[in-house]
């Protein structure tokens, strides 16, 4: 067995891979408690420690990796994203750069990549972003005409909420979230009693339907990601790429058939 492959199962194998779990919580627990005044006072020295070692296994497992797949390594995007995060940490946190230091959090994001279920939950959060996108473009339609109704409706009435259209967005994204929507619809409904009408359409399109339909689009994105594994999506790629061959063949069989024909 040579070194690449000894480093390979090493890093694959699964205590390697607990171990690195682990460092990664550790290091994200330590992280917080760094925004303690009171423990950094009694515990400070210790903290900053286990932050060093914490980069420290980081970069070593992160060069092993290198080491181990050489040019495999820059095919997988995870790769890339754990690569990115320990470049960020290894910025001296100091001058200019101070500004970084409050980034050293990003390290807990490792956990995503270093744990399968999560990088599959992130893999059909991606895969959602199409569906989620033309939702996002519904939602902002509806919340415009709705703005654009709202400021010529109540403008008058309530006019530090509706008076402009920007200022009519702002209130109706609060309305969406829940947030305070019934002293708005009271104040309305003071100069204009009809105007419950309004806010219960609106709620009921923005809030129950638009968030109703990401649920739906990211749970069948995950539904669809949890029925294809990995494994199995490897298997068809190399059953797609023998039907191709097989076609090939296929189609030099017949040609060298039909070349005799032509000939007579």
């Amino acid at each position: 067995m040579s070194g690449q492959e000894r480093v390979r199962a090493i890093l694959e194998s699964r205590l390697v891979q607990r171990a690195v779990v682990l460092v990664i919580v550790v290091n994200a627990i330590t992280i917080g408690c760094e925004t303690s005044a009171y423990l950094m006072q009694r515990a400070g020295g210790l903290l900053h420690a286990i932050d060093r070692v914490a980069l420290a296994v980081f970069t070593v497992e992160l060069a092993a990796r290198l080491y181990a797949y050489r040019r495999a390594f820059f095919k997988d995007p995870w790769n890339w994203f754990d690569a990115i995060i320990v470049a960020v940490a290894l910025i001296p946190a100091s001058g200019p750069t101070s500004v970084l230091r409050a980034l050293r959090i990003l390290r807990a994001l490792r956990l995503v990549s270093a744990v399968p279920s999560m990088r599959r939950v992130v893999g059909a959060l991606l895969a959602a972003v199409p569906g989620m996108a033309s939702i996002i473009g519904l939602l902002v339609l509806m919340i415009y005409i709705a703005a654009v109704i709202a400021t010529k409706l109540f403008g008058d009435i309530v006019p530090e909420r509706f008076d402009e259209l920007p200022r009519s967005l702002f209130t109706l994204f609060q309305i969406m979230t829940g947030d305070d929507w019934g002293n708005v619809a009271q104040e309305v409904m003071e100069q204009k009693p009809w105007a419950w009408i309004f806010f219960i359409v609106y709620i009921l399109m923005s809030t129950f339907v638009a968030l109703n339909l990401f649920i739906a689009v990211v749970v069948n994105a995950m539904n669809e990601e949890s029925d294809t594994p990995p494994e199995l999506e490897a298997v068809k790629q190399e059953l797609a790429a023998v039907n191709a061959k097989l076609d090939q063949l296929l189609m030099r069989e017949r040609q060298e058939e039909l070349r005799p024909a032509a000939d007579r």
